[in-house]
């Protein structure tokens, strides 16, 4: 109703007195001891519901399976705060003065918001509101928190004419230490992150990133918003969250929870295509990612269909039915390439028992379906098709493009050079498709196929995190699941790391068949201090040339160290040792072939911690980092084993190096024997 404000029995109304911080604070503590209690009597009354009054066995299930998300989206993080804004509105419209700003809907038993969700439309203020316009809010209120407890609030005035504030508690949020999984930042996210986040579903987003800018956090918490937003569609058609590798995915596994999202799947590029793996030399996978093998495998499979020579003759009881071979190739002929492999044979099989049902019907007879039905799925028609039409699987279609002959010339037409087919063409080929061992690589060439054979499933939403790296081949596995819906498309191309790294956005958005999604980049940093990124930046003129240099918004003053050593273990040892005496977590980051003599290092120093590795999830305070699975993750502290030899690990090591030099939010220390690379001096 007009005007309502919290009644006086609800704890966090105005009544407290605002020139008395220790009221004003007592007051909103009292208020989340509410919502606290509150959510607990949500949760207990969801947990107290029955599937018990559907009807049948499978709505029981289903019902259930809702009841039990429900209960796991109402759990409350007693280390997380239920609410960490609050906005003091002018009387203009039916909704409350004053709504308290949290990461999910809170009401009490009279069904009064005690809490409103961060994605509703009119918390939107919270992060966009200014003096210059202030959205309907003459004060807003930011709060402090330690391990759950409200310790501190900060209010801003956004009436006619205030001045800009800083905000002291904003900025102690973003830099506090962290260790353990990402944190959601929905308590922190910046306007034009904001814009980004609240983007409708019908809109496919592309950011480009500077490092430290939240470009992964701003794409999980658009995901976390469209599925409050279009929930009931959402549900039916699934959000996906794709990321580099598993390492990553368990770093940030915490965030979708902690804002009520518990059923999103997040996986791999690897755990879509089927997780193939074998190694193959990188010229090959680059010739295998590029965007030319989809007509490559379009000829190939289509090549299988062979013309017929013979017509079909049907015999039912005394009568012969014949539709001769010219007739057949005209039905083969009208169905070849106007539809996907699977359904054109079944199509075909239904056209040729129709073209028998015509002649059933000219003799005088009234065939049904059902006759129709019968004629094709009978022995000569099954015949034929298998001689015209053959069933064919993804793996035996690529294993023949590979394993030699003219096979993969007559399907490559002028898409592959000579040199490039014979780089394709195993040397020693399996025996049989059934025992072929498939790289990354092949299995974006094989859903292609799949793709080719039978329609896929789509999504209604998917995130693709660090897309800079993906292939176009990959890409285009990706896009095939989005077909009917939107993309997130986060990276950035300063980091790309892979032999068929993208050079613009353009052509990812190309590739995933999503061309009028747009692009926006975001170049100022909230996490890695300026010292550092100014010194990592060095790298980008020889790298990405065509980037903004990033900024930071934290001077960072003493927080990179570069040092030469003679004793790059000793050292080593002595630098984590050091970052470990302060808070915050700590990552020891060096060129994969090195990691195992430095974490023997470490465990004779007695210095506990972990090894990561592509599906490791971490767990101690320390973890020793191969280079090539750095990108995504962050540390308080970073320590950087030898950056020549990391430059020296691959093609594009100085892109590498780059992605690593910027995973710190506190400190960065580097430690070298070898000179480093020029760029940097």
């Amino acid at each position: 109703m007009p005007g309502h404000q919290l009644a006086p029995d609800i704890p966090g109304g105005d009544h407290a007195d605002p020139a008395d911080p220790a009221q004003v604070l007592s007051a909103e503590r009292a208020h989340l001891a509410a919502a606290r209690a509150a959510l607990r009597a949500m949760r207990e009354h969801a947990a107290s519901l029955s599937a018990d009054a559907a009807g049948d066995w499978v709505s029981q299930q289903v019902l259930q399976g809702l009841l039990d998300q429900r209960v796991a989206a109402l759990a409350d993080h007693p280390d997380t705060p239920l609410f960490f804004g609050r906005l003091d509105r002018e009387d203009r419209d039916d909704l409350p003065v004053t709504i308290h700003v949290g990461r999910r809907h809170v009401h009490d038993d009279g069904s009064r918001p005690l809490v409103i969700d961060w994605r509703a439309p009119v918390s939107r203020a919270f992060y966009q509101a200014r003096p210059s316009d202030p959205m309907n809010v003459r004060r807003r209120r930011r709060f402090g928190f330690h391990g759950g407890e409200l310790t501190a609030y900060e209010d801003e005035d956004l009436g006619q004419g205030a001045a800009p504030q800083e905000s002291k508690i904003l900025t102690a949020e973003i830099e506090r230490p962290r260790t353990g999984p990402m944190r959601d930042i929905v308590a922190t996210i910046q306007p034009d992150q904001d814009e980004i986040v609240r983007a409708g579903l019908e809109h496919t987003v592309c950011v480009q990133g500077a490092p430290g800018t939240g470009k992964t956090a701003v794409g999980l918490h658009r995901a976390a918003y469209l599925l409050f937003t279009h929930r009931e569609k959402l549900s039916r058609s699934g959000v996906m969250i794709v990321g580099p590798n598993r390492a990553f995915l368990s770093y940030i596994s915490s965030v979708l929870p902690a804002l009520g999202e518990v059923k999103v799947d997040q996986t791999t590029v690897g755990g879509i295509l089927g997780g193939h793996a074998a190694a193959e030399p990188p010229a090959v996978a680059a010739i295998k990612g590029d965007a030319r093998l989809a007509p490559v495998l379009r000829r190939a499979l289509w090549a299988h269909i062979s013309k017929p020579e013979e017509g079909l003759l049907i015999t039912r009881g005394v009568n012969r039915f014949r539709v001769p071979d010219h007739e057949v190739r005209e039905i083969v002929a009208s169905l070849r390439g106007t539809t996907r492999y699977g359904p054109g044979r079944a199509a075909l099989a239904q056209r040729l028992a129709h073209a028998v049902l015509v002649r059933m019907e000219q003799r005088g007879e009234s065939p049904d379906d059902r006759v129709q039905d019968a004629v094709a799925r009978s022995r000569p028609v099954k015949q034929l098709l298998d001689q015209v039409w053959p069933k064919v699987t993804p793996e035996q279609v690529l294993f023949r493009l590979l394993s030699g002959g003219d096979f993969l010339a007559r399907a490559a037409r002028d898409d592959l050079t000579a040199a490039e087919q014979d780089t394709l063409r195993w040397p020693k080929p399996p025996r049989s498709w059934k025992s072929a061992r498939w790289s990354a690589a092949d299995a974006a060439l094989l859903d292609e196929l799949a793709a080719l054979i039978e329609r896929p499933a789509t999504l209604g939403h998917i995130v693709v995190d660090e897309a800079q790296d993906l292939s176009a081949m990959q890409l285009r596995a990706l896009g095939r699941r989005c077909r009917t819906g939107s993309a997130t498309v986060l990276g950035d191309l300063a980091q790309g790391t892979t032999p068929w790294s993208a050079r613009s956005w353009e052509e990812v958005l190309t590739h995933l068949g999503l061309a009028d999604g747009s692009v926006t980049e975001l170049t100022m940093g909230f996490r890695v201090p300026r010292e550092v990124l100014d010194f990592a930046a060095r790298l980008l003129p020889s790298i990405a040339p065509g980037l903004a240099a990033p900024r930071s918004l934290r001077p960072g003053a003493g927080s990179l160290t570069v040092r030469r050593t003679g004793d790059l273990a000793a050292e080593v040892i002595a630098a984590v040792r050091e970052v470990t005496a302060r808070e915050g977590s700590v990552g020891l980051i060096a060129a994969d072939a090195a990691v195992p003599a430095l974490a023997a290092a470490l465990a004779d120093d007695g210095v506990p911690h972990d090894v990561l590795g592509p599906d490791s999830t971490g767990g101690h305070r320390v973890s020793v980092i191969p280079a090539t699975l750095a990108k995504g993750l962050e540390y308080d502290h970073v320590v950087v084993a030898e950056p020549a030899a990391i430059v020296a690990a691959e093609d594009r090591g100085l892109a590498r190096l780059y992605v690593v030099l910027t995973r710190a939010v506190t400190t960065l220390t580097v430690l070298h024997t070898h000179p480093l690379p020029a760029e940097l001096t």
